[in-house]
């Protein structure tokens, strides 16, 4: 196998960052090149992301890369799911996109189902109901902005509008538009029913694309400024979720599940076919585009958001304590002394995460906390038995046992909330690699420059590649007894 790079540009709701990989010889090692801040900024009244800023971290990182490496064979681009920006007639961006996190779209979907039953909306997209999906986000635009949403003529998601900007060039690939619950997941294209139902004009949608499409070549502009060819642009599974799942190292052939661990936790399993029913629509189950034809059937669990949330509340407060801090304190803390569901929509942005909890622990008849890492062990804790309850439910809904489960993303460097995942589920979880997305950002790039060739092939070369830890399940005794008093008896 020659030796080839790529550069895979990996954006995150807290970071981003550019990090150059090189394949070789039935390997992969990757490097970072650049990282930097983001996170959204107020922008009359609302919640935005920084456009112009987060762009030019981008050129900076890809710039960085060709420094470090000049012959790269391409690039690739994934982001968080949900967010997109609005295009004028003459393809400029009309303003900042809206953070998924914005107040504006609450009672939207409640607002949504008086126009067309919730369970119909279900039926045609296969999507979870949350306020953050991109159809409210739309409705709240063309409710609350009406004059900027007259003047649009393309929304690009977040991964499609960089890459834009790159090349020139503008679809919607596959697995990002998964996540609108715009798309149709039986067909896999835009939904005509739910874009009819709701006056939302087809022609603002673009074209929907494979993982794996060449998306252009970035613009003369961009190689005359960074002395480079017309270097392509890949259209990987651009949503940070289907790229984190292509580089799960699951070999084995046993039944698995994934956990993408991070500020928003997804679990869920690889399927070929999307399971829309009534029963997905009862448990709030997610149908997600993957790569390689591929869904991903799955639930989206509030995650670290939690914890990183009460962090940051208490660095304002004057005490700066790292996750590291943290997570030692919250070992050293009693098991099992209250409970919190981690999906309760007061959590989803509050002022005030600490004051979030205690609000919660006091409506719900629990002592309020306050110890730092006893409220970290409960949280932790909680997370935990979430993933058992979804763990369960996958389990239900396709009729197959899940053996081992797969844990990737940032999230993998807590190895307390690791082994309470072991713990809970009362399964062998195989935890890394870290970098997950990146890979499988890389993987998708890599087979279709035709250095690999299948997604098979690409997971054993990242299981070869990067160290795996295990954790086995222990106290399964006292786990039972805490899920029983979970909301729901241990069960959604």
């Amino acid at each position: 196998m020659r030796k080839t790079h790529y550069a895979a540009v990996d954006l995150g709701a807290s970071s981003g960052r550019v990090m150059l990989a090189t394949l070789e010889a039935g390997r992969i090692t990757i490097q970072e090149v650049h990282r930097f801040e983001n996170g959204p900024i107020e922008e009359r009244g609302s919640l935005r992301w920084d456009f112009q800023r987060l762009f030019e971290q981008v050129k900076e990182g890809i710039r960085k890369a060709l420094r470090t490496e000049p012959k790269l064979k391409s690039i690739g681009v994934d982001t968080w799911g949900v967010d997109f920006g609005l295009l004028d007639e003459a393809g400029n961006l009309l303003e900042n996109p809206y953070h998924y996190r914005d107040r504006r779209t609450e009672g939207m979907v409640e607002k949504a189902a008086e126009i067309l039953p919730k369970k119909e909306i279900y039926f045609h997209s296969g999507i979870q109901f949350m306020p953050i999906n991109s159809l409210y986000q739309l409705l709240a635009y063309r409710e609350q902005s009406s004059d900027v949403f007259e003047k649009a003529r393309r929304l690009l998601f977040m991964p499609n509008l960089v890459m834009y900007f790159l090349t020139g060039q503008g679809d919607a690939e596959y697995t990002i538009a998964s996540t609108s619950q715009l798309m149709n997941m039986k067909t896999g294209r835009w939904s005509q029913r739910i874009l009819e139902a709701f006056d939302l004009p087809a022609a603002l949608l673009p074209e929907i694309v494979q993982p794996g499409t060449h998306a252009g070549v970035l613009e003369k502009s961009l190689q005359q400024a960074w002395g480079c060819g017309p270097i392509p642009v890949i259209a990987v599974g651009t949503h940070d979720t289907a790229s984190a799942v292509a580089a799960v190292p699951a070999t084995t052939g046993r039944p698995w599940a994934y956990l993408s661990s991070g500020t928003w936790s997804l679990m869920g399993v690889e399927i070929p076919e999307a399971i829309i029913d009534e029963r997905t629509f009862e448990l709030s189950f997610t149908n997600e585009g993957g790569v390689e034809n591929t869904i991903r059937l799955l639930k989206n669990i509030m995650g670290l958001w939690l914890v990183q949330e009460c962090r940051r509340q208490w660095a304002l407060q004057g005490e700066s304590l790292s996750f590291a801090e943290l997570t030692k304190m919250a070992s050293a803390a009693r098991p099992f002394t209250a409970f919190v569901d981690p999906d309760d929509i007061r959590f989803l942005a509050p002022q005030d995460m600490p004051a979030a909890v205690q609000q919660y622990l006091s409506s719900t008849g629990q002592r309020s906390i306050e110890d730092k890492g006893q409220m970290i062990r409960v949280i932790l804790e909680s997370l935990a038995a979430r993933y058992r309850q979804v763990l369960d439910c996958l389990e239900e809904l396709t009729g197959q046992s899940v053996e081992v489960l797969h844990l990737v993303g940032g999230g993998t460097q807590n190895e307390l909330l690791n082994q309470l995942t072991a713990d809970a589920t009362n399964r062998r979880v195989l935890a890394g690699p870290v970098e997950a997305t990146v890979l499988g950002n890389v993987l998708m790039q890599a087979k279709a420059g035709g250095q690999i060739h299948s997604l098979a092939e690409g997971r054993e070369i990242i299981g070869r590649s990067f160290e795996i830890q295990e954790y086995l399940p222990k106290d399964a005794d006292r786990w039972q007894t805490f899920l029983k008093g979970f909301p729901g008896g241990g069960k959604i």
